[in-house]
């Protein structure tokens, strides 16, 4: 198979064209002939273009590649080496939402030929490429896995807005499902892996050592965000405190604040997910979803208690957030927690205004119900800035008085304006 695909006598295929599955097509398209699928053909049209509607790719990345951009079952059926990239999220009631990877799944399977790979990416609990995905590729192709096709396992580890950790430059687990398998994987993504591949012992191992990633960043930084409400009640900055702790050789470093994007905020459900399949209902994985979940109305209601210490009335009070994304410098806005903020806001009978320097104001009225304003109109009684995209950091207190009401409050969560604001009601986590 790997010399075949070299000699491009065969071709790949990544299967979902976002933030994980472009750059994997687009750099393997630099070595090998593949196969971008994607079923939103608005963004196929776009990256036809050599544009990426996520701003991570330049142009520039795409040229000198040998790729063909499809939404076409027949063209994908040309290729012998599929990768599904489809995004895992989760349903409102925090449980998985399998139909992304699923319907992507029974797609490649339409196509399956004998001697072809399958191999996921999508961020799922340990067992779920084995027991959920095989047997159906196995009902719909009539083929047999490990026989007849071969399958694996090598977990995304794209950071979105990373411009330091790329696909190049980070190690990467691989896996298959036997020794022949883990090598051809192995191989392929040598094509494009600089900084080396680790072969896990089973498809099982990768899945686990995917999904603790992210729940180990969760519970962390739901420590840091509970130490936050304990320190603001002793009157206490936790910047300051995590400042000096971090003197230590041996801190680890994590700092308070929302919790939302398609991974750190989503993953961990996953693995409580199997868990409770399991009979064990894990109590500190929970715990930090409870804690971080729980942060965008904490944070409004201590502003809304900022603004009532001025002795203004919250009905009506204006409110302007910098930053709707959920994190900076990008422009994904999955799961962002500033969505709560906002709706905790209005729920006190607040006036608020949203603004961000990436996201879409299409999108977030799509995906949220509201749209971004380009232009702060003040005056407010309160201004948050929630994400510290790149932009923000040099505003100024000026800038932030000349939008502002009479005893405003600035609500700087990152702490990135920390002993620089001398005439506003400061708070931060």
């Amino acid at each position: 198979m790997f010399e075949e695909l070299i000699q491009r006598e065969r071709r790949a295929a990544v299967v979902g064209l976002g933030y994980v599955g472009l750059p994997l097509a687009v750099e393997l398209a630099r070595k090998i002939a593949v196969v971008g699928y994607d079923i939103n053909e608005a963004r196929l049209e776009q990256l036809r273009l050599g544009h990426d509607p996520n701003g991570e790719l330049p142009a520039s990345a795409f040229e000198g590649t040998d790729i063909r951009f499809t939404s076409s079952t027949e063209e994908l059926a040309e290729a012998s080496f599929y990768i599904i990239a489809v995004p895992t999220p989760i349903d409102a009631h925090n449980e998985p939402d399998l139909h992304p990877l699923l319907s992507a799944t029974r797609m490649v399977a339409s196509v399956l030929r004998k001697g072809d790979y399958v191999v996921y990416e999508s961020t799922v609990y340990p067992g779920c490429t084995e027991e959920d995905c095989v047997p159906l590729l196995e009902s719909i192709s009539g083929l047999k896995a490990g026989e007849d096709f071969k399958y694996g396992y090598s977990p995304e580890r794209i950071n979105p807005g990373d411009k330091v950790h790329t696909l190049r430059n980070t190690v990467k687990i691989v896996s298959g499902c036997d020794a022949e398998a883990s090598e051809t994987i192995r191989q392929v993504y040598s094509l494009v892996v600089e900084a080396g591949l680790h072969v896990a012992p089973s498809v099982r191992v990768a899945e686990a050592a995917k999904i603790i990633e992210n729940t180990q960043r969760d519970v962390n930084i739901a420590l840091m965000n509970e130490l936050s409400i304990i320190f603001d009640r002793m009157g206490i900055n936790t910047y300051d405190v995590l400042e000096a702790a971090g003197t230590k050789w041996n801190f680890l470093h994590f700092s308070p604040g929302l919790v939302g994007g398609h991974c750190i905020g989503v993953d961990p459900y996953y693995l409580v997910h199997k868990a409770k399949e399991l009979q064990y209902h894990p109590k500190m994985i929970n715990s930090g979803r409870f804690v971080n979940d729980s942060m965008g109305r904490y944070i409004a209601k201590k502003i809304v208690k900022k603004i009532l210490g001025q002795g203004k009335n919250i009905l009506g009070a204006r409110v302007l957030i910098l930053g709707v994304t959920f994190k900076e410098n990008v422009c994904d806005i999955r799961n962002t927690k500033v969505v709560d903020m906002v709706q905790e806001f209005r729920d006190f009978g607040a006036r608020v205004d949203v603004m961000d320097a990436y996201a879409s104001s299409s999108e977030v009225e799509r995906m949220y119900g509201f749209p971004l304003i380009t232009k702060p109109e003040g005056p407010y009684d309160a201004i948050v800035v929630a994400v510290p995209h790149t932009p923000y950091l040099s505003l100024t207190e000026d800038y932030f008085l000349a939008l502002a009401s009479d005893k405003p409050v600035l609500g700087d969560l990152k702490g990135i304006y920390r002993g620089r604001i001398h005439w506003m009601i400061y708070w931060s986590l």
